[in-house]
């Protein structure tokens, strides 16, 4: 034991003298990654107002916003984020409707959004700590761990595992929370893009003892036109959907778009299955649902209609989407209509406004009528 303790010594002492030595050696190269990296951020200022109906006071805030970001160059494979995001009041309609209360929209005024070391290799990739993830239903920031692989002709598989996350723009800022308790949740995603024009993107997530749902998505692009074909399922373990409410769901999607000259247009339908729906599937992000608000989407035998336009003007590029969603045993409606304008004032500066109108014709909801206006301007560099 003792002879065995004195060549660790001797080991750590070695490897420290080598560790020593390749710092000092690399210690230029190190400083040289931070010169040569990339600061990026943002000034924003954002405002919305929404019109109630059926007695319900209106609501509405201000807010301005900085974020400041840093990204190392690579060194030796390595590079490293830092994101910084902060938020100031600029007004609010009624008491809380910005801070401080139970349906306040910014839990905070600062928030270190992104804050990872990555790894990089030809063909891999592994991101660890906070970071911008957007898969079909995993999205915001998250910490987590994450490795891409590209070695596979074709296809690029992702890896990752999320424990955390947080919401964060210039129309509200979360604190990061857990996700499925301290338990998270883990991700495979599979995207394939062999054949021309299509692609493959097959997943699984799983919630230790909460869900697990899988599912593909199908994407054909050609000249002429798009097709969208989306299905996932979800299987809830059985105590926690006792516990929560939630059962057995599954999702169905399928879009038409096409594109001409500067004239974009789609039309889709979205289904839930009658007994579970899909609502526990967006417990970190999702990607369906069209709409800016879509309370219903989600919910049990849910049945979406939509069709969206699109057009390009002077630089300015208008949409305007409408849908209908019929839901519960009822066969209740909630109705959207979201048009949008966007100008790009600048290459870095550019001003959006959108305009939406949600009514929901069922009894147990607290309003029926959501007519609001959400503008922003915002600067990058």
């Amino acid at each position: 034991m003792k002879n065995l303790l004195s060549d660790n010594k001797i080991s750590l002492v070695a490897c420290g003298l080598i560790l020593s030595s390749s710092m000092m050696f690399a210690a230029d190269t190190i400083n040289s990654a931070f010169k040569d990296g990339k600061a990026s951020g943002s000034l924003a200022l954002y405002g919305e107002k929404h019109d109630y109906k059926d007695g319900v006071k209106d609501s509405g805030f201000g807010n301005g916003q900085a974020t400041v970001a840093f990204e190392t160059a690579s060194f030796y494979g390595f590079n490293a984020k830092a994101e910084f995001k902060g938020n100031l009041g600029l007004g609010e309609i009624e008491k809380y409707d910005r801070d401080g209360g139970p349906d306040s929209s910014f839990a905070n005024n600062s928030l270190m959004t992104e804050a990872y070391l990555k790894y990089a290799m030809e063909g891999f990739s592994v991101t660890a700590g906070r970071q911008a993830i957007d898969l079909e239903w995993l999205a915001d920031y998250n910490e987590a761990i994450v490795a891409a692989i590209t070695v596979i002709p074709d296809t690029t598989v992702v890896l990752g595992y999320t424990q955390r996350k947080a919401e964060s723009g210039i129309d509200l800022s979360e604190d990061f929370h857990d996700i499925n308790g301290n338990k998270g949740v883990y991700v495979l995603d599979v995207k394939y893009a062999g054949l021309e024009s299509i692609e493959f993107n097959p997943y699984v997530y799983s919630a230790p003892d909460a869900v697990d749902f899988y599912g593909l998505k199908t994407t054909i692009t050609t000249d002429y036109f798009g097709v969208i074909a989306h299905y996932a399922e979800n299987s809830v373990d059985k105590n926690f959907g006792a516990a929560n409410g939630y059962e057995d769901g599954s999702i169905g999607h399928l879009e038409l778009n096409t594109t001409v000259a500067d004239i974009s247009a789609a039309v889709g339908y979205i289904k839930t299955d009658k007994d579970g729906g899909a609502a526990i599937m967006t417990i970190a992000g999702d990607n369906i649902s069209p709409f800016d608000t879509g309370n219903r989407t989600y919910d049990p035998d849910a049945r979406t209609i939509y069709g969206s336009l699109g057009y390009t003007v002077l630089d300015v590029e208008l949409g305007a989407l409408y849908g209908v969603t019929t839901y519960g045993t009822d066969d209740s409606k909630e109705k959207e209509l979201n048009l949008t304008a966007s100008y790009p004032i600048t290459e870095s500066l550019t001003a959006a406004v959108l305009y939406g109108d949600v009514n929901e014709d069922s009894a147990d909801v607290d309003f029926k009528d959501d007519k609001y206006v959400l503008a922003s301007v915002e600067y990058t560099f």
